[in-house]
């Protein structure tokens, strides 16, 4: 057969050639911004990431054909034809309306209806091709009216698009070159739906009553795995505070600090959790008279800043040393600015008031002088924060801490991306305090053993023992094992965003919260740096359940590693 005798192809006018209701897009999208729980971006920090509501619409405006597709130019001047395509436009954009809200993400019935657009739009473009599949040998296979052609991002990145592609129905393929990327699109589209529909095989956790699981009988979609990572992670939370529960004491209120701070005086007697440890890096005075004190390095001594709850910090100089005391109420002039003295590495001692330059700061830490002294710490009070000072035992404590393993890979020698290795910080290991690196690693070690017993406890409930990895397509009892440890990694590495000694603490009055280390795509110094823990033993409430929730279930998906001349669909 030639070319000449294969009838041409029909590819009909989609409705985003024509128009799609951009206001309501637009305030979904940027609505969209502020939603953080259940947030698949909130997975795994990525960079760029984009509007679900957006990618949504989007795709489906490529995948539905305009109503006008299918009239000649003589018909289109018709009324009865204008009325009829303009009806049926206004509703695919109703329906889009619907379908862009960040509700909308698991409602099956508003999902339903987009798909079912989808498959007639897919349907009359086999139809229309008929001619072209009776005169081509592969045609009727591209050409199937009963199955969507697959979909193929070669650059996924936060896997936004195959997301909502494969929300849509679509068969979602997904690679790129970045290992991060491709780990965050397995979790996303393909690991959820090969457990489909699965009940959880965990134990219920011991600290809560069985009750929930029977408000939580429909195990649909992914809401199976997504209760295992929950129960899994609470596993660990609880076998981290027995292992490192020591290194987080609680901390008593007692008279001698109520005398102090009477704000305190009806908290006496009572035990609160710290949730944050306020630390301020230091360098030896440069002046001669107070050469053997580490003085602070802060930018800032204001803890909290909202009116009528504020609280700082006050260095008390007596004699040849200082200390913290936390004072509540209005910060006086220069609270908010710390020990600094101007941007960039510039303080001023503490004891003497003597300027602290760069050039110093730097050759102190080159030398290995520089440290860090406690400045603060957070408790969980009754619906609100209680500042406290430090105490000697504090920091005895924290100082105890014996990591068995610590990062040795050197950072990028690029000041202008990378600042600590300046400052006698050269490797990534140097960012993390020895507790830190205790809480990390035992955190690590725990995945592997949630792993190990969710593979157990799945073989319990009766999933296969075929030893076949998530990685080779497994859908087994290990499969399923690794599953749940991919999720309850993403949580480790939450926790060590925000578990190094380059995240700073927001004192601003909708926060009082640690900042996160990448908070842009460099690695700067900091001066002061705070040690944040949302739970006891430093385990953060286990975040992924309800971003593996809202995961895409309507049908496969498959991600992989590679540049996108290597990978091939059937339409490749």
């Amino acid at each position: 057969m030639t070319a000449a005798s294969v009838p041409a192809l029909i590819a009909p006018k989609k409705l985003i050639e024509v128009a799609v209701p951009l206001d309501a897009i637009n305030k979904a999208s940027a609505r969209e911004k502020s939603i953080r729980h259940g947030h698949p971006s909130t997975l795994h920090l990525w960079w760029a990431r984009r509007p679900l509501a957006a990618a949504r619409a989007v795709l489906f405006g490529q995948l539905v054909n305009d109503p006008s597709w299918k009239y000649t130019p003589e018909e289109l001047k018709k009324p009865q034809v204008k009325s009829a395509i303009t009806r049926k436009r206004n509703e695919l954009f109703r329906l889009i309306e619907e379908l862009v809200p960040w509700e909308a993400t698991g409602n099956q019935e508003i999902l339903g209806r987009a798909r079912k657009e989808i498959q007639s739009s897919w349907r009359e473009t086999c139809e229309a091709n008929r001619p072209y599949v009776l005169a081509h040998p592969e045609a009727a296979a591209l050409f199937d009216p009963e199955k969507l052609p697959a979909f193929h991002d070669p650059f996924a990145g936060g896997g936004t698009i195959p997301l909502e592609a494969q929300r849509l129905g679509l068969e979602a393929h997904a690679s790129d070159l970045n290992p991060v990327a491709v780990l965050i699109n397995k979790a996303m589209i393909e690991i959820p739906p090969r457990f489909a529909g699965r009940a959880p095989v965990g134990p219920f956790p011991k600290t809560e009553k069985q009750s929930r699981a029977k408000a939580t009988e429909d195990w649909s979609g992914a809401r199976g795995l997504a209760e295992d990572v929950r129960r899994y992670g609470a596993w660990m939370r609880e076998e981290a505070d027995k292992r490192i529960g020591h290194l987080y004491p609680k901390v008593k209120i007692t008279k001698a600090m109520a005398e102090e701070r009477p704000d305190l005086a009806g908290l006496v007697g009572q035990e609160l959790t710290v949730i944050a440890w306020l630390w301020a890096r230091t360098v030896k005075s440069p002046n001669p008279a107070f050469s053997e004190v580490d003085v602070p390095l802060a930018s800032s001594f204001v803890l909290a800043s909202k009116p009528g709850k504020e609280a700082y910090v006050a260095p008390v100089v007596k004699g040849n040393g200082y200390r913290f005391t936390l004072k509540v109420g209005k910060p006086p002039a220069g609270a908010e600015t710390g020990t600094k003295l101007g941007r960039g590495a510039n303080f001023r001692c503490v004891m003497s008031e003597v300027p602290i330059t760069p050039e110093y700061i730097k050759a102190e830490a080159m030398a290995g002088r520089m440290g860090a002294k406690l400045m603060a710490v957070v408790a969980e009070g009754a619906r609100t924060r209680i500042y406290l000072s430090p105490i000697d035992a504090m920091e005895l404590l924290a100082a105890s801490a014996k990591p068995l393993w610590r990062p040795t890979q050197a950072m990028p020698k690029n000041p202008r991306w990378f600042s600590p290795p300046d400052y006698g910080l050269p490797t990534y290991g140097d960012l993390f305090t020895p507790r830190q690196l205790v809480a990390l690693t035992t955190f690590s070690d725990l995945v592997q053993e949630a792993a190990r017993q969710c593979e157990l406890d799945a073989l319990a409930a009766g999933l296969a023992k075929d030893d076949v990895g998530i990685d080779a397509g497994g859908t087994g009892a290990r499969a399923y094992g690794e599953a749940v440890a991919t999720y309850l990694t993403f949580v480790v590495d939450r926790v060590a965003d925000r578990h190094t000694t380059i995240a700073t603490w927001d004192s601003s009055p909708s926060k009082l919260q640690l900042r996160n280390t990448f908070a842009r795509q460099a690695i700067p110094m900091t001066w002061d740096f705070a040690l944040f823990l949302e739970s006891r033993a430093g385990s953060e409430r286990v975040p992924a359940p309800e971003r593996v929730e809202v995961a895409g279930c309507a049908s496969s998906g498959a991600v992989r590693r590679g540049r996108d001349r290597e990978r091939r669909t059937p339409w490749s």
